[in-house]
Order: C-alpha cells, then sequence, then structure tokens
C-alpha cells in the first residue's frame, strides 16, 4: 500500500523546514502493543509526498520545493541520507511524483526516526498521523504534517493529501518483479523508485521502477573462459596426436601449439583475476577498458516498470541495459571485428603461401565434423553395449529397441562423415608425412636442389590456393572402404537381431512339449549375447578407426587455418571471444528475466518451444571515430548470438546455487542451461520439460543520436547503420513470418494501441530506406514490435549509461502514454522526473560517484529534443 506525507505550512514560514517522525508510525504500528498481537508490517510499501501552502524566502515568488528524507539510527545516533524527491519548481501547493520506499530488509526497529527537510532550491498506512512541523532551529511552529494512506481511483475534488490509493495485497511488488527464488540467485542490489501520475480522466496510476545487478554478469565470462580453456588445450592435444609430421608442417604445428599456449596462459591468468572480485555484480563504465575485466560486459542491469491503475492488471515492462559489447582494452585505431575481419580473410587469402587455404566453410566443417564425432562415438559404445545387455536378458522388445537406437545414430555417424572435405584433408595430411614425394618430383629430381624450404614443401603453390588440394599418388579408395566398413558391419548385426528374433518367434509358436524339448537340447539363453558379441565388437572398432582418421584430417584443416592465420588471426578469435562473453552474458540475463515473467503464460511457453524468443538490441552509437569500432564488433558480438540455444533443465534441488544457469558446448555452439525448482518446472509444457532447445533470434537497430552522428551524416559515412538495420529488419520480418505460422497470434500480448504487426513492420521497413538523418523512429518502432512479440528487450551505447538512460526513460513514458493514458500535461514533467530522480540517475551515480549525466550544452544541441536531460542534471564527468 502507498502512504501519503503532507506537509501542511500553517504558519507561513520560510524553507528550509524540518519534520521528524518515527518510521513505524506511518505504517500504523504502535511499539506499545504486544508484539503476537500486532506485529511490525512490511516497509516495502512505498511513500508519497507533498506540501501545502509553502513560503519561499522572498514573498514575491513561488518556491522551487525538494524534499531529502534522512533516517536517525537510534543506536548509533546519526543521520543517513536515504532519499530525495524532484525538484517541483514555482509551486506553493507542490505535490511530488517522486516517492520514497524503504526495501523490506531494512534494517528499521521501533525506535528508528525519519526526518525530512524541505528545501526551496534556489539555483502504506491505514490510519493517519500527525506532527507538529517546526523551523530549522527547532523553536518556532511551521505548521503541522499529516501522514495517510493514499488511494487510486477516482479524482475527488478534495485536497491532495486526502488522495489515497488502494493495490490488491496479494500482488505484493516482491511476487511480480522476481520470485524469491531467482531474484536471490540472479538478480541483487535492488533499487527502487516509486511515482504518481494523473491520467487523462482525472485518475492516478502508481508506477514503480527497480533496477537491479545482474550475477550473470561475472558467471558466464567466467564459465565461458574455462570452456575456451578446455577447448584449445584440447586442440593441442589434437595436433599432437596428429603424429609425425614433414619439417615444414612440423615447425607450422609447433608455431601455432605455442600460440595456443600463450592464449590458454592469457585466459588462466585473466580467470584467477575474476575469481578474486567480490562485492558488485556489474562492470562500472569507468572500468570499461580494464583487462582483468575485458570479457565482463559493462554496466550490465535490469530495469522493470510496474504499473498499478484503477480498476485494471497491473502490467509491467522490462529491458536489460548494457554497454556496447566491444574490445575497449584492444581499443578500436583499426576498426572492429567486421572490419578486421574482412580484411583478414582477404589477407589470408593472398598471403597463405605456407598452407594450404581452407575456406571459412571448410573450417566450420571440420569443426562441426570434430564436434559430431565426439558425441556420436561414445553414444555409439553405449548403445552398442546396450544391445549386448539385451541380448544377455534374451529380451526380444529390448533387443529390438536398442538396435534401432543404434542404427539411427550410426547412420547418423556415417552421413557426417560422408563429405569430400574429410577425404580430400586425409589426402592432403598423407602428403605432409615424413618422405612424401610427388610424382612431380620424381619426374624431375634434380630441380629441387636448388628450391627454398617453402618451395620444396608439399603443399600447393599460390595459383593452388582456392582449391582443396587431391594427391592422386594415395590410394583414395583406402578411406572409402574404412568408411564403408562401419556399414557394413552394421548390417551384419542388424542381420543377426534379425535372425534371432525369428528364431524366438518361431519357437513360441510350439506347443509346450516340443519347447520343453528344444530348451533341454538348446544351448543356454546366453547365446544370443555370444552370438552378437563378435559382431558388435568389430562394429565398434570399425567406429574407432574411422574417428581416429577423420580427426586427424580434421584436425590438419584446423591447423591450416591456425597456420595461416598466425598471429593475426588468433588475435581476432581473442577479440571475438571478449566480445561474445560480454553480448553471452546480457543475453542470458535478458533471457532468464523474460522466462520468468511469463512463466504463467501458456501462449508465450509455446510460443517459446515451437519458435523461439526474439532478442531486440537498440544501439545508440554513432557512425564516427572510435564509436565506428565499437558498432563493429557488436554487429560481429550479436550475430555470434545465433550460435546459442538455451535449455530448461530441472534443478536439482531448490538451494540457490542449484539455479545458476550453465554454460557448456564450445565457440561454434554454445548451450546455456537454466535450472528451474522442481515444482515450476513440471508445469512447462511436455516439449521443454524433454529438453527440446529454444532459439533466440538476436537482431541490431541502431541510430546514433550524438554530435558524432552529426558529423558522420554532413561529412563522414552511415553506410554501415543502414546495411546493419536493412540486414536485421530483414531478420526480423522473417521471425514473425514463422512465428504467424506456428503460433496464433492471439497467443501474443495484448495492448492498449491496436496497431497490427504486419502494418507496423512495413512501416518499420519504410523507415529503415528512408535517408533521414538521426531517424529514432527506427528504435521506437522496433521497441514496439519487440514488444508485441513477447521478446527481449535491450537498449546499448557506449557505457549503457547517458545516452542509455535518455532512451530507457523515454521508452517508458511513452509506454505510460500510450498504454496507461498519461496525462499529456504530466508527459514531459514525468519524463525529467525519472531522469532526475530515477533508477537511470541512481546508474550514473553507482557508475562514476556523480549524479551527473555525461553531456555538455554543446554535445545536447545536436541530441533529438526528446532526448535530452532536464537542466541541472548534466555536465563535465568522466565517464
Amino acid at each position: 500500500m502507498l502512504g501519503g506525507v503532507a506537509i501542511c505550512n500553517q504558519e507561513g514560514l520560510s524553507l528550509p523546514l524540518i519534520f521528524i517522525f518515527p518510521l513505524y508510525s506511518v505504517f500504523s504500528w504502535s511499539p506499545v502493543l504486544p508484539k503476537p498481537l500486532l506485529p511490525p508490517p512490511s516497509l516495502s510499501s512505498p511513500l508519497s509526498v507533498a506540501c501545502n501552502d509553502l513560503v519561499a524566502s522572498g514573498r514575491d515568488r513561488k518556491p522551487n520545493a525538494l524534499i531529502q528524507v534522512a533516517v536517525i539510527d537510534p543506536h548509533e545516533q546519526c543521520l543517513v541520507s536515504h532519499a530525495c524527491t524532484e525538484i517541483v519548481e514555482a509551486n506553493r501547493d507542490p505535490l511530488f511524483l517522486t516517492g520514497v520506499t524503504f526495501p523490506p530488509e531494512y534494517p528499521a526497529s521501533p525506535e528508528t526516526l525519519v526526518k525530512l527537510t524541505v528545501y526551496d532550491a534556489k539555483d502504506k498506512s491505514q490510519d493517519s498521523v500527525s506532527k507538529q512541523l517546526l523551523s530549522s532551529d527547532g523553536v518556532c511552529a511551521a505548521g503541522t504534517v499529516v501522514v495517510s494512506r493514499l488511494k487510486m481511483g477516482e479524482m475527488e475534488e478534495v485536497d491532495v493529501d486526502h488522495i489515497t490509493t488502494d493495490i490488491p495485497a496479494q500482488k505484493s511488488s516482491k511476487c511480480v518483479f522476481h520470485p524469491c527464488f531467482i531474484s536471490l540467485s540472479v538478480f541483487k542490489n535492488p533499487v527502487c523508485k516509486v511515482y504518481r501520475f494523473q491520467t487523462v480522466d482525472g485518475k492516478w496510476m502508481l508506477v514503480r521502477e527497480q533496477m537491479e545487478e545482474c550475477t550473470l554478469s561475472f558467471s558466464i565470462p567466467r564459465q565461458l573462459l574455462s570452456l575456451y580453456i578446455q577447448e584449445d588445450m584440447k586442440r593441442i592435444q589434437e595436433l599432437r596426436e596428429l603424429g609425425e609430421l614433414s619439417p615444414h608442417w612440423d615447425n607450422l604445428r609447433k608455431e601455432v601449439m605455442t600460440r595456443y599456449g600463450g592464449i590458454i596462459s592469457s585466459y588462466q591468468d585473466t580467470l584467477a583475476e575474476l575469481d578474486k572480485i567480490t562485492g558488485p555484480s556489474f562492470k562500472p563504465s569507468c572500468c570499461k577498458a580494464q583487462k582483468s575485466l575485458e570479457f565482463i560486459p559493462v554496466n550490465l542491469h535490469t530495469q522493470r516498470m510496474r504499473v498499478t491503475c484503477p480498476r485494471k492488471a497491473d502490467a509491467f515492462y522490462d529491458i536489460v541495459t548494457v554497454g556496447a559489447p566491444a574490445a575497449h582494452f584492444q581499443g578500436f585505431k583499426c576498426g572492429g571485428l567486421q572490419r578486421l575481419l574482412s580484411r583478414y580473410e582477404a589477407e589470408k587469402k593472398s598471403t597463405a603461401y605456407q598452407c594450404i587455404y581452407y575456406s571459412p566453410e571448410h573450417t566450420a566443417k571440420a569443426q562441426e565434423v570434430l564436434s559430431t564425432m565426439s558425441h556420436l562415438h561414445p553414444l555409439i559404445a553405449s548403445l552398442a553395449d546396450q544391445l549386448l545387455q539385451a541380448a544377455q536378458e534374451h529380451s526380444s522388445p529390448g533387443l529390438k529397441d536398442a538396435l534401432k537406437n543404434l542404427s539411427d545414430k550410426t547412420e547418423q555417424f556415417a552421413h557426417t562423415l560422408k563429405d569430400e572435405l574429410v577425404k580430400s584433408a586425409l589426402l592432403a595430411l598423407h602428403a605432409a608425412r615424413p618422405g612424401y614425394v610427388s610424382k612431380n618430383q620424381n619426374s624431375n629430381p634434380g630441380s629441387g636442389q636448388n628450391q627454398s624450404p617453402v618451395q620444396s614443401a608439399p603443399v600447393p603453390q599460390k595459383c593452388q590456393q582456392d582449391s582443396i588440394p587431391h594427391h592422386k599418388e594415395y590410394d583414395e579408395e583406402e578411406w572409402d572402404r574404412v568408411w564403408a566398413s562401419v556399414a557394413k558391419s552394421l548390417n551384419c548385426v542388424i542381420a543377426m537381431v534379425d535372425k534371432l528374433q525369428e528364431e524366438d518367434n518361431s519357437k513360441q509358436e510350439l506347443n509346450p512339449e516340443q519347447q520343453l524339448a528344444d530348451v533341454i537340447t538348446s544351448h543356454n539363453p546366453g547365446d544370443w549375447r555370444e552370438q552378437l558379441c563378435p559382431l558388435v565388437t568389430r562394429l565398434k572398432e570399425c567406429v574407432t578407426e574411422v574417428v581416429e582418421r577423420a580427426k586427424r584430417a580434421m584436425t590438419f584443416v584446423l591447423l591450416q587455418e591456425a597456420a595461416c592465420s598466425i598471429p593475426q588471426g588468433l588475435l581476432l578469435q581473442q577479440r571475438r571471444d571478449v566480445v561474445f562473453s560480454q553480448a553471452l552474458a546480457a543475453l542470458s540475463c535478458g533471457f532468464i528475466m523474460r522466462l520468468y515473467a511469463g512463466m504463467e503464460d501458456k501462449g508465450f511457453l509455446r510460443q517459446l518451444h515451437l519458435v523461439g524468443l526474439v532478442a531486440q538490441f537498440e544501439s545508440l552509437l554513432s557512425t564516427y571515430s572510435e564509436e565506428i569500432g565499437m558498432l563493429e564488433d557488436m554487429e560481429i558480438g550479436i550475430s555470434d548470438l545465433n550460435r546459442v540455444v538455451f535449455r530448461i533443465t530441472e534443478a536439482k534441488t531448490d538451494d540457490l546455487s542449484d539455479l545458476q544457469p550453465l554454460v557448456c558446448g564450445r565457440r561454434d555452439h554454445v548451450t546455456v542451461e537454466v535450472p528451474l525448482p522442481r515444482l515450476v518446472f513440471q508445469s512447462l509444457p511436455e516439449e521443454i520439460k524433454e529438453g527440446k532447445p529454444v532459439r533466440v533470434f538476436p537482431v541490431l537497430f541502431n541510430v546514433g543520436i550524438n554530435e558524432q552522428q552529426t558529423i558522420a551524416e554532413r561529412f563522414g559515412d552511415i553506410s554501415l547503420q543502414e546495411r546493419i538495420n536493412q540486414k536485421n529488419f530483414e531478420i526480423l520480418e522473417a521471425y514473425y513470418k514463422s512465428l504467424s505460422e506456428k503460433v496464433p497470434l492471439e497467443c501474443l500480448p495484448c495492448f492498449q494501441t491496436q496497431t497490427d504487426l504486419k502494418e507496423l513492420l512495413e512501416t518499420l521497413g519504410q523507415n529503415v530506406v528512408t535517408k533521414k538523418k538521426k531517424n529514432v523512429e527506427i528504435l521506437w518502432l522496433a521497441g514496439t514490435i519487440c514488444r508485441r512479440l513477447n521478446g527481449i528487450r535491450f537498449t546499448s551505447c557506449k557505457s549503457a549509461k547517458d545516452r542509455t538512460s535518455m532512451s530507457v526513460t523515454l521508452e517508458q513514458c511513452a509506454l505510460l502514454r500510450d498504454e496507461h493514458q498519461l496525462s499529456k500535461d504530466y508527459f514531459i514533467r514525468a519524463l525529467d522526473c525519472m531522469r532526475r530522480e530515477g533508477c537511470r540517475i541512481e546508474n550514473v551515480q553507482k557508475n562514476i560517484r556523480c549524479r551527473k549525466y555525461a553531456f555538455n550544452m554543446l554535445q545536447l544541441m545536436a541530441f533529438p529534443k526528446c532526448y535530452r536531460p532536464p537542466e541541472g542534471t548534466y555536465g563535465k564527468v568522466d565517464s
């Protein structure tokens, strides 16, 4: 319930005025009563504040009032600043939109006192409590303060201090924001702000902002670093297992292994530094270029706006704010990932004279084959053992099921290796062995005497680099025979199982006397296992032989990739690892927040497993100077999120440590497992409970709004922004088409604005191709479509602190206007109030220890008007 504090200046005294009262008196608790009869109420209920008949120092002017709230600790006898309202300018009867909140865990006692100080800025209770108001010297009476319960509903013809609110008790803020188990395990250090705004019909709405840090800022990068270290250590081991190579290739292998060793050492040092960190769960913007924190997203926070309106269900709107995923420590002198990768591929192709050039597609295919083999090989061995176990038990149904699973996985295994890349890589590896002599060398034995080591190495020449090498001296049919042996062995197993089952069926058709005679004369039931065991063993041996050969071949392909890319390629891989780590931490945070918000929404859960979720990233970076490099990093980082799937699992226990998301997989395919408590997990659709992965479709829209974007639009190049917006609009459009085909649109959330989704997409498409400076309507439309599609909203700028704050507050007020009939007279005032006293200015304080946005007047002149903060909230600060 929302309480209200009304200060009446009956004596007409000038400001400042001071009022002190017991905290619990506002919540109608008398410490005199026995505690079992009347326990202290929850302090999570917010308070609203208003004043009447204030007088400024000059009688001919109206005061610019604000109230500072402090708490007096009765044990320490000290004054602790707690909250502050916004400034209401030129008003003798100010109604403050900013409320005062005390978190549930606030260490209050019956003796705790609250001090309200009303300044003139020149440059939830059932009962009410009244106290005498004194002047600052404590001598003169200055009126009374009335604290009463505020009820939201019809606007009555009474003074402001009689407005009341009634919030249903079953919808406590803690339940609506995050269930306790997820709130404590993933989100922490909440900052809450409360406002009351008037609607167009004269009623009042209660608005609550809650901003929290996310523990995934550190836990996801830590897990990713561990995965990277394991993957690179495995790569080194695979290179060692390639066997003996000719001197040229062996030297390349040693150089690559040394490089990988350096990366592993660097990542281990970073991981050790991260393990030492305690305290806040976010990286401040002032630390964005710190080496030990480069994998951590900048200033990652969640923000939720909850709106309570009369005779309407509560509504809440989520957004994740994070600094643009970028490699700040490595810098942007040569651009970002998008530019660096394009340049690198071109250079690698033209200078890879020491190695065989494989395209990025071939390299990706080699990684896929290695990953599939590492998964299927032990699985086939396990299924083969299950088949033998079923034979041991003489179980015909068990034998049939085990054979089906074994056949499916073996056929999948064989299909994976049925690729020309595997055969050609085996031939290339054979050519890299010591003593290999090509036909050309045999036909002209004296021609190689004056050749350099590189020229004499068995590698294709520069003119041949675009094709995969084929060496006819090698018996190309050998691989086909080895690969085909797997299918032959499997067919033998299938034939034997069919034979055993036929014999078993024929025995069941005999009469009892014949069955008894057969049992007496036949072998024991272990015959099934004895007959199958040699065939199953042969199958396992064939699979193992194929795995060993294919593994060496694919490792050789990856050796070429690494050798061709030394050192630039591995440096780019490190940069990509950094950017992806930041992006994945933000995505995981948003996914979990969205999942818990929609846990009781059947339509949302259906959408989750049938199609997946769209994750819409809004960026406010300019396309000029360093920020164009950040945007190039961000583009690749967001695109790489297509390699991520989420899997919802049942937690081992409801303990907080068992509810932490887990990251597994490899660089090119990452799975984030999200554990849920048993009771919650059981309520999910069967498809999700069975482990069906949930896809996420990341889209990025960028519109620069600052003075650097003005320069880019007039004298520079904005083609990167235009290309990003066009490309991601097409992805968003394709997602909507897929969603509309698989999920009824009735499953999507209802909004007051009845604009059709298809129409919104058409409007967005038109804006994307329109040549318009600082066309922020692209961002507004993309955000609206994302919410209409049950998506996850992200907003970013360089540090998620200044421009991001302007965007978030603007979006919140637009939602209040469009969805909750915020009065047009309150729109600008509500916007300024949120920017001056809301969660976003607290975010600035957390980052730079100063309550000022990092703008100057010249910069703001280039901003769209709706993105400009109120006077007094900005200045030159270190950001």
